[in-house]
């Protein structure tokens, strides 16, 4: 899902530096995993893009193409060093790093927010999705809420 983006990039506001990151969950069976594919900006804290999906490049593809282009163009992303990443991030702007190096502590501690909001994303618990549009809904409004009290604070 592309989230849309009505903040314009200003070009005096340096550079702009994305952190992305996956984190799992369950539809319907507990063997069932699905990823959460979430890209933020670390400036702004807010979310530009997301995607469900399994934990392939495929799906790393999806999440990059969801992007605003001129986030694709401009952006110096940090990622964990799953290989999928590096397969579709242009190599002059990726930057994969392990958690130890602080890069991704944004988005690692937005996952941390989204298990706390969305019981169903806790791991090792009973609540869990029961089907993918059930997943996708409750992501979809939680994205939604948080962008908007990023907008009004």
């Amino acid at each position: 899902w592309h989230i849309e983006d009505t903040a314009e990039i200003d070009e005096e506001m340096g550079d702009i530096i994305l952190e992305l990151d996956e984190l799992w969950s369950f539809v319907n069976y507990k063997i069932n995993k699905v990823w959460i594919w979430l890209v933020i900006d670390r400036k702004t804290r807010r979310i530009l893009a997301c995607y469900i999906g399994d934990r392939t490049r495929k799906s790393a593809q999806k999440l990059w193409d969801s992007l605003p282009e001129r986030y694709r163009q401009n952006a110096t992303c940090y990622t964990d060093v799953w290989q999928a990443y590096k397969k579709v991030i242009p190599e002059s702007q990726h930057r994969p790093v392990g958690k130890e190096s602080g890069e991704t502590n944004h988005i690692e501690r937005l996952n941390n927010t989204f298990r706390q909001r969305l019981s169903r994303l806790v791991r090792r618990t009973l609540p869990f999705s029961k089907s993918l549009f059930n997943l996708r809904s409750a992501v979809w409004n939680l994205i939604h809420y948080y962008n908007a009290q990023l907008a009004n604070s």
